[in-house]
């Protein structure tokens, strides 16, 4: 039977074999990392939606420990992040009823009217992209297109200078690397992963300093300025979620926008159907995020037994995988689960999570790549993908690290 091996490095090139590998053979497994591992849609589902999975790691039981998820230096350096009430850490890895404070503070700055505007500037900022690559033959579509809209879009956000994007792309890479189970990580990754903390946390508390004196009509502004009554967010809390809404912001809609591209340039008749019917796009994008899978798995410790739909229980205090990618592709859940259909209805794709940590920035994520997809498709007769693809070295935020791409 499969089980799951993080170091096993077809988890990064081919990863959809090994997750039906193990969903078909060996659905709920406790792996040689000594994490459970759970693989059917029905069980993610159940575990993602239980009060009794935290997201907080920290809650673990002591004696099982995930081996290598994070070294002993760093689970003790996130315990000395909570002193003194004082929690370091971003919301997406706590529970309620700080998370729900935190992530309510930042949904009232997140709102649909702040997307919705947006619009106009992605649209323009898509086909000013374009401008420079129709009928100009092969380009890089991951650097100069599935990247650049996501980054200038949640710059635009946070009213961050343009000139400072590049500078946030090498240091996201590294946060983004530094998710990965720590035993995966080389020296290298973990020093630049720590620079990009670093580097963050120095660049906002100055930013944080600017915007107090000279508030806008920004998500920093409003941030700084949310109220819950006499409550606020802590300058601490200012900076870890400036941090995850930068990252979060760009690095997995770069992962959904260029895997989406990939699909639409191998594939003639999606191009075709989907070209004529821009009434699918909303349909289209949900089932390239089902296939793409920008976030291939999550964790969870638990707080309690929790009785799984397939019968199996999972052990209080014991980490869980919760395998996205696999649940994505289940046969039970989605008819021909391989195939593209544009039109799938139902389609409960995890992509976005679900549950209390479901995407704060799904609607933003849906809102970039349907513009994407559509004014590509609308301003080229034909999108072809041209030469071989790579994928950066990441196994839980996976993503092309370049598309070559022709447009004519």
């Amino acid at each position: 039977m499969t089980v799951f091996d993080p170091a096993d490095p077809r988890w990064i090139t081919t990863p959809g074999p090994l997750f039906d590998e193990i969903r078909e053979t060996n659905p709920v497994h406790l792996a040689p990392s000594n994490t459970w591992v759970v693989s059917e849609h029905a069980d993610a589902l159940a575990v993602l939606r239980s009060r009794a999975a935290s997201s907080d790691n920290l809650k673990a039981d002591p004696a099982h420990t995930p081996e290598g998820l994070r070294s002993d230096e760093r689970r003790e350096l996130a315990r000395n992040n909570v002193v003194n009430g004082v929690d370091a850490r971003p919301f997406l890895f706590r529970d309620p009823p700080d998370h729900t404070r935190l992530r309510g503070l930042v949904q009232r700055a997140f709102t649909p009217r702040r997307v919705s505007e947006l619009t106009p500037f992605i649209t323009q900022l898509t086909d000013e992209i374009l401008d420079r690559h129709l009928g100009q033959g092969e380009f890089d579509a991951v650097s100069q297109l599935a990247w650049a809209v996501p980054v200038r879009v949640i710059g635009e956000m946070l009213a961050i200078p343009e000139a400072d994007h590049a500078t946030f792309a090498a240091a996201s890479n590294g946060l983004a690397k530094g998710l990965d189970p720590d035993f995966m990580l080389s020296d290298e990754d973990a020093a630049a992963r720590d620079a990009a903390v670093t580097h963050f946390a120095l660049y906002f508390h100055e930013l944080f300093a600017e915007r107090r004196r000279h508030p806008g009509d920004d998500l920093l502004s409003a941030l700084i300025a949310a109220r819950d009554g006499d409550d606020e967010l802590s300058e601490m809390e200012l900076l870890t979620t400036a941090i995850l809404l930068l990252v979060a912001g760009h690095e997995t809609t770069t992962n959904l926008i260029s895997g989406a591209l990939n699909l639409l340039g191998r594939d003639e008749q999606i191009q075709s159907q989907l070209r004529a019917n821009p009434q699918w796009d909303r349909s289209a994008t949900d089932e390239f995020m089902r296939l793409v899978s920008p976030v291939q798995l999550t964790g969870r410790t638990l707080l309690e037994d929790i009785e799984l739909p397939s019968g199996h229980t999972l052990p209080k205090g014991w980490f869980t995988f919760v395998l996205i990618g696999a649940a994505n592709r289940d046969p039970a859940v989605f008819d021909h689960p391989t195939e593209i259909q544009l039109t799938r209805d139902p389609n409960p794709q995890l992509g976005f999570g679900f549950g209390l940590h479901h995407c704060l920035g799904a609607p933003l994520a849906r809102l970039e790549t349907q513009t994407v997809l559509r004014r590509v498709l609308d301003r080229s007769p034909h999108v072809e993908v041209t030469g071989a693809t790579t994928y950066r070295p990441n196994m839980i935020l996976r993503g092309l690290a370049s598309l070559p791409l022709s447009l004519s």
